[in-house]
C-alpha cells in the first residue's frame, strides 16, 4: 500500500478513534529515561493526532506533520482545543523548520512508507544535540484474552480474506543510524491490552492496512467488509466486551550533534 493511500476521508476520520496506546508508550519513554519535559516535540507523519497529543504530554510546544492534508485536517480537529500544537503537511525526508530545532521527536507508525537515509540526514539538521527520537510502532496481534477460537478466525479465516501487504519491517542497526549522527540508545519490545466490543473492533479492523488494501483495490465493497467482519466475529465476541493484545516496538535514537 503507497503512503498516498491514506489520503482519504475514511481513513484518517477512522484513525482518530484508534486506541491511545501512544500514551502509554510516551510514559514508558519517562520512566526509562531521565523523565524531563521538553520545550519543543516534533512528532513526524502525525496521521490523526493522536501521537501528537501523547507527545504533547512531555512537551510545551509540539509540531505535528504529515504528508496527508486529510491526515492534518482531522488532527487539527482532534488536538483542537491545545493552541500549542500546530501542524504541517509535509513528507518527513523534506521538513524544515522555521525556527527553533526540536528537543524530541516521535515517528509513529511512520518509517515503513518514508527513505530511511533521507529521513534521517534531514532530521539530524532539525534536533539539538542529544535530543532523543522515538520511532515505534503497535499493531494488534491474533491474541485474545481466554479465547483460542479468535486465534483461529485470524488464521484460518482473517489472514485467508485480507492477506497482508508488503511493509518494510526491518529493524534499524546502530550501523544503520551512525552514519547519519544518531545514535541507538535502546530497542524495546511492547506489549499492551485494549478492550473492544464487537462494534469497535469492526470499526478499527475497517482501517488496517490488510482491509484497505483491498478495498482500495476494488477487490471487495466497503459494506460488504464490514458486514463479513460483523458475521464471522459475533460468534466470538457475543455482546461482551473482549480484551486484544497488540504487540510493538520502541526504538530511543539520540542525536549526536555530528
Amino acid at each position: 500500500m503507497k503512503n498516498t493511500d491514506f489520503d482519504q476521508k475514511r481513513i484518517a476520520q477512522g484513525y482518530q478513534n484508534r486506541p491511545f496506546l501512544h500514551r502509554l508508550v510516551i510514559e514508558r519513554f519517562q520512566r526509562d529515561t531521565n523523565g524531563q519535559h521538553y520545550e519543543l516535540g516534533l512528532d513526524i507523519g502525525c496521521g490523526s493526532g493522536l501521537s501528537t497529543k501523547a507527545l504533547k504530554a512531555i512537551c510545551t510546544n509540539v509540531i505535528g506533520t504529515d504528508i496527508s492534508p486529510e491526515m492534518i485536517r482531522v488532527a487539527r480537529e482532534v488536538c483542537k482545543q491545545d493552541k500549542d500544537i500546530s501542524y504541517l503537511v509535509s513528507s518527513a525526508e523534506n521538513l524544515s523548520l522555521e525556527k527553533a530545532r526540536a528537543d524530541i521527536a516521535t515517528a509513529a507508525g511512520a518509517i515503513q512508507w518514508i527513505d530511511r537515509d533521507r529521513f534521517l540526514s534531514n532530521l539530524h539538521r532539525l534536533m539539538r544535540t542529544d535530543a532523543y527520537l522515538i520511532i515505534y510502532d503497535f499493531a494488534i496481534t491474533d491474541t485474545m484474552i481466554g479465547s483460542p477460537s479468535y486465534t483461529d478466525w485470524w488464521h484460518g479465516q482473517y489472514l485467508i480474506k485480507f492477506p497482508k501487504p508488503y511493509r518494510n519491517e526491518s529493524v534499524w542497526k546502530s550501523e544503520d543510524v551512525a552514519p547519519y549522527g544518531f545514535s541507538l540508545d535502546n530497542q524495546i519490545d511492547l506489549q499492551m491490552e485494549y478492550s473492544f466490543c464487537l462494534e469497535s473492533f469492526t470499526d478499527f479492523m475497517m482501517i488496517q492496512s490488510n482491509v484497505n488494501a483491498r478495498i482500495e483495490n476494488g477487490d471487495i465493497e466497503e459494506a460488504a467488509a464490514r458486514q463479513w467482519f460483523q458475521k464471522t466475529l459475533s460468534p466470538i465476541f457475543g455482546s461482551q466486551t473482549q480484551r486484544l493484545i497488540f504487540r510493538g516496538y520502541s526504538w530511543y535514537l539520540k542525536n549526536t550533534g555530528f
